[in-house]
């Protein structure tokens, strides 16, 4: 298996379970292979269920997944033997299941039918609650949408809300390391599929000479683009449709909470690619689920990495001996005793949110999400005009800005800020994700620094911040990137969240907005949310630019999408801050 494949399956290579005393006795496992279901379009799907041997009746935990059901062996052997039936499938075109692969198509009515189908096996009590992260987590919300009659509970681990916005897009820009790298690492089995149809030795069994025998009869385009549309349709159509259209709106999950009727236990993460939809799903199900049971048994753990790692070192940051805490398959467990067995454990707390405190690097549970007792704080943009790298006079602070200089820097398309750290996936071995030292990024001139002075008392962050900045460009379109980040004594700067916002989809993602080159306009941009305490004697820092490369794809400042020209120019930025333009980070201060 290659190492993006490894990436991509992060959130199901947690194994182990807690060990049990000699005078416990552990059921027998049985096993059974590629168990195959028929969806009602009658295309084959395969299984592997674990189940207790016997014919004894058991409540069962479901996951439908792309990256190989052979993967979470390990999970179905040890739920099995505390009582559950699990069965793992191989979703529609994927390793052993048949069909076509295309993300996100069938997975309402294929999960629809697959857990109709568990819950009438010859071990299953007729509960089904499903279970995983990333697009396994998609496969859970989409099939809870169709809400199958005997799906009694679901578990989403880091996944969006909304395939266009907090998946493929984010403020208007294609989050094109997470596409490119995803779908390359998806397009290897769909590539062994072609390999193996096109295996046919007597095909060239005529040629000669021998050594020009073709080592496969398959057909393939000669070029990327080709290979790409062969291989991976579906990149192409999400190029094609960089607004919210009707094609992203028919797998919308925010827009149906109110047709999920199940408990959920949704696990976030700070670090994660898909942080804020995780979140937006807690508040969406808690808010707007089809019925009071389900809104009254949603929970939500936010823990650090996700896709970005785990265990006590994340990236190149060590939060401690809690951190270790965090076993996701553990937790998965104690969520279904809860929920299918009666056991009374943490998730019968009358506290449904837990999160993990960074800077502090504890765990703690709380009423609600957001906070309730935060408070909006602005801290205003300062400069004499020089807020350039982090030797420039960049300052923020809560008094109001009133007559001061702008900051301008030159955006080059061709010379981007590139990406160190945050929230990625799937390609660790050559852009590390979490968090990592910015200085390197904040030594460019075309990032404009501003910092407090270092702090006299703990000051904690949790909840979602934003960017509110004035700014004109003169080019026809531009981007605008915000990035939070807790500077040590040392200097060390720990980037916490970040956001972009294409110029001109400012107003919305469903619609374009040109801008006027030169004018002032106001543009508020979500960083996302985190958890901090910025320690006494650290400086809270934001980073502003235009381009965080390659995580987003590069804005070339002419109007026209990367994906169909490579044409460029270069940009004036000007971000403003006086009393007619108040920009200003407004950050959820948590009170002490």
């Amino acid at each position: 298996m290659t190492k993006r494949a490894v990436c991509v399956l992060l959130l199901l290579a947690i194994t182990g379970f807690p060990s049990r005393s000699l005078s416990q006795t552990v059921p027998e496992v049985a096993v059974e292979h590629n168990v195959v279901m028929k969806t009602r379009d009658g295309v084959a799907l395969r299984a592997d269920l674990y189940h207790p041997v016997g014919d004894g009746k058991y409540p069962v935990l479901l996951q439908r997944t792309p990256y190989n059901k052979a993967n979470v062996a390990d999970f179905g052997r040890g739920a099995a033997e505390k009582g559950y039936m699990v069965v793992v499938q191989d979703v529609r075109g994927r390793y052993a299941s048949d069909g076509d692969w295309y993300t996100f198509k069938n997975e309402m009515n294929d999960g629809y039918d697959t857990v109709e189908w568990a819950a009438a096996l010859a071990n299953s009590n007729g509960k089904v609650g499903m279970f995983g992260g990333s697009y396994v987590g998609a496969t859970q919300m989409l099939a809870a949408i169709g809400h199958p009659p005997h799906l009694a509970g679901i578990c989403p681990v880091v996944t969006a809300s909304n395939y266009h916005e907090n998946w493929t897009y984010q403020g208007g820009a294609f989050e094109q390391w997470f596409n490119e790298s995803w779908t390359s690492g998806l397009a290897q089995d769909t590539f062994d599929r072609v390999v193996r149809g096109g295996t046919n030795a007597v095909t060239g069994s005529t040629v000669l000479p021998l050594r020009n025998y073709p080592l496969y009869n398959m057909k393939l385009p000669a070029t990327a683009n080709g290979l790409t549309r062969e291989l991976a349709p579906y990149f192409g159509d999400w190029l094609a449709h960089p607004e919210y259209d009707s094609f992203w709106k028919k797998w919308a999950i925010d827009e149906n909470y109110g047709s999920i009727q199940v408990p959920a236990l949704t696990i976030a993460a700070w670090y994660d690619i898909f942080q804020d939809g995780s979140l937006r799903n807690y508040v969406g199900l808690r808010d707007h689920a089809g019925n009071e049971e389900a809104r009254s048994k949603q929970r939500l753990l936010v823990t650090i990495g996700g896709h970005a790692g785990s265990g006590q070192k994340i990236g190149s940051v060590d939060f401690g001996p809690a951190a270790k805490d965090y076993d996701e398959l553990a937790i998965t467990l104690r969520w279904y005793d809860y929920l299918f067995k009666g056991v009374q454990n943490e998730f019968a707390s009358k506290k449904p949110v837990k999160i993990f405190v960074m800077g502090e690097n504890i765990w703690r549970e709380e009423e609600a999400w957001p906070l309730q007792r935060a408070k909006q704080t602005s801290y205003f943009l300062h400069s004499a005009g020089k807020a350039n790298t982090d030797s420039g006079d960049g300052i923020i602070s809560t008094l109001v800005a009133k007559k001061e200089s702008a900051d301008s820097y030159h955006y080059d398309p061709m010379n981007p800020v590139r990406t160190v750290g945050g929230p990625l996936c799937c390609d660790s071995d050559h852009l590390a994700p979490g968090p990592r030292d910015q200085r390197s990024v904040e030594a460019r001139p075309d990032v404009l620094v501003y910092s407090t002075p270092p702090l006299e008392q703990d000051i904690e962050v949790t909840g979602p911040v934003t960017l509110d900045l004035f700014a004109s460009s003169s080019a026809s379109d531009t981007d605008f990137t915000a990035k939070l980040v807790d500077v040590g004594p040392d200097g060390f700067a720990q980037n916490l969240t970040e956001g972009i916002l294409r110029a001109r989809y400012r107003e919305s993602t469903q619609q374009s907005t040109p801008i006027e080159p030169g004018k002032v306009l106001e543009y508020k941009i979500a960083l996302w949310s985190t958890s901090n305490v910025f320690l006494k004697g650290h400086r809270i820092r934001l980073e502003v630019s235009s381009s965080n490369f390659p995580r987003f794809d590069r804005n070339l400042n002419t109007g026209k999408p990367a994906s169909d020209s490579d044409a460029s120019v270069k940009a004036t930025n000007t971000i403003y801050h006086d009393a007619e333009h108040p920009s200003a980070l407004v950050l959820p201060v948590i009170p002490r």
